[in-house]
């Protein structure tokens, strides 16, 4: 797939995997301050099914968690997949704060707020 774009759409609060024209895929965060840098709550990622295994998961992970570092944003990986992929690419380590119980109420405000 040649056609594929990532980008960070912040009014969203999200970054997506564009192709088309459409988005296919998002990973989804929420902006955090009440921890002693400014820190990026990602929450979930998804990439639509009949994209699946073409690596899109990935690539979407790697712009959106470089960005962020190059935001000078810390990193807070409640979503299982961003969390898995900082597993295996440790240079987000450094960037990546422990998820407290403060960081789950915020979200789930958040979230709760939105619905």
């Amino acid at each position: 797939m040649n056609d594929v774009t990532i980008r960070h759409n912040p009014e969203r609060h999200r970054f997506e995997v564009i192709t088309s024209g459409n988005v296919i895929g998002k990973a989804v965060y929420k902006e955090y301050d009440g921890g002693s840098a400014p820190q990026r709550i990602f929450y979930h990622t998804v990439i639509n099914e009949e994209y699946g295994g073409q690596g899109l998961a990935g690539k979407l992970a790697k712009v959106a968690l470089t960005e962020t570092v190059e935001a000078g944003l810390a990193i807070v990986p409640v979503c299982p997949y961003i969390k898995k992929y900082i597993g295996k690419h440790p240079k987000y380590a450094a960037a990546t704060v422990p998820i407290t119980p403060a960081h789950l109420e915020f979200l789930n405000t958040a979230l709760a707020a939105r619905a």
